[in-house]
């Protein structure tokens, strides 16, 4: 039996701030947003619908839940004025209240705890599928104390179809990648796909992609051939050929039972 304990050191966390906002559009590469405040997540749904049998509730069903949220910033990508409904007429001449476009966004939140503070890890969000709704916009006379003006959208999404044979079937808009968990050469590739680098433009995969992405960093998919052998396909860190016959396993859990045999488990 095992006696529980509050508050070990290490293990006292909290999430604080955003950055890393990342604007995509279909078709375009992803952008910067700058300037972001505050994505503030609000679903909506989700409510638990009981059934009466005989005057006696004797189910809770859940509806579907939808995810909403909120952004704050000081600023936004000039790319974003179509998802706003504003649209150019000409060099420097815009017209508002026209079809807003959807789009897809990401962003990072920090992990805290007692003993790194807020760099012991973070997560990334993803959403799909974003629409901004028509939000109030206010501007005020210049004083002696000015303070900059912000500007705020409500999003809502709509939800899309999430299938792979190692997770099944899934639907959603809002995936989360904690960097605590997931294996680093995942992150790694996933961060490059998203914010890009010297050779690769910053791009929201879409759902099939980036489940194949994490599917091909992140699992080790070991098969028994039947015939005594057995065949490995995953990370290139996963195994080190050390010569033509001998290989070292490079797994966060793969466990050495003897010199000859191992345990392990893909995720």
């Amino acid at each position: 039996m095992t006696k529980l304990i509050w508050g070990t050191v290490g293990e006292r966390f909290y999430e604080t701030g955003v950055d890393r906002g990342v604007l995509y559009l279909d078709g375009a590469s992803g952008v910067p947003w700058n300037g972001l405040i505050s994505v503030s997540e609000s679903p909506s749904g989700g409510e638990a619908k009981p059934y009466y049998q005989d005057g006696f509730k004797y189910a809770n069903s859940a509806a579907p839940e939808e995810f909403n949220a909120s952004i704050e910033a000081y600023t936004y990508p000039d790319e974003f004025a179509v998802c706003d409904g504003t649209s150019a007429m000409a060099n420097g001449l815009y017209i508002t209240q026209q079809q807003r476009k959807s789009f897809g966004l990401s962003y990072r939140t920090r992990v805290g705890n007692d003993v790194s503070n807020i760099d012991h890890g973070y997560k990334i969000h993803i959403i799909y599928n974003a629409q901004a709704n028509p939000s109030e916009k206010s501007y005020s006379t210049s004083s002696d104390d000015p303070e900059a003006s912000t500007f705020s959208w409500d999003i809502s999404t709509r939800q899309t179809k999430f299938q792979d044979p190692s997770f099944g079937v899934k639907y959603g808009s809002h995936l989360i990648l904690d960097s605590r968990i997931i294996y680093p050469w995942a992150m790694e590739i996933i961060e490059k796909t998203l914010y890009g680098d010297a050779t690769t433009e910053p791009s929201l995969p879409d759902p099939q992609t980036l489940l194949s992405l994490f599917v091909d960093n992140a699992l080790l998919k070991i098969t028994d051939n039947g015939d005594g052998t057995w065949t490995a396909v995953g990370p290139d860190e996963a195994i080190t050929m050390l010569n033509d016959d001998t290989f070292e396993i490079n797994w966060p859990s793969a466990v050495m039972l003897d010199e000859y045999n191992y345990t392990i488990s893909s995720l």
